[in-house]
């Protein structure tokens, strides 16, 4: 199986950044898809950004032009966030899927592997 280990949370003033990591312990196949989630306080999870084996990306249009999604290769993931706002306080999983070719649809949240979370605060 895969361990995924996120890191790079913590409190910013809006408008400031944070880099979040999840280091991947594990074989993961090629083709894989690794992604960002996020859920706040009362409301349902949701995908932030996913990064293909392949590089390709596809973002919420939540954080587009203010979030940045990378991986180096292929076992650590990043999640570059600038501009921060109130709205993006959550706590930010990691996770990762190597059964399907690709990523699928920003609203597929059956991972396989899933990180323990890191929690990010914006105050305004």
């Amino acid at each position: 199986q895969v361990q995924l280990v996120e890191s790079g949370g913590g409190s910013v003033q809006a408008g400031g950044s944070l880099r979040l990591s999840c280091a991947a312990n594990g074989r993961i196949r090629g083709g894989y898809c690794m992604g960002w989630f996020r859920q706040a306080p009362g409301k349902e999870r949701e995908g932030v950004a996913f990064i293909e084996d392949a590089g390709t990306t596809t973002y919420a249009d939540s954080v587009k032009g203010r979030f940045t999604i990378s991986k180096d290769n292929g076992i650590t993931l990043y999640l570059q966030m600038n501009s921060l706002k109130p709205e993006d306080t959550a706590i930010y999983y990691c996770a990762t899927d190597d059964r399907r070719n690709g990523c699928p649809s920003l609203h597929e949240t059956s991972f396989r592997y899933w990180g323990q979370g890191t929690q990010v605060t914006v105050s305004s």
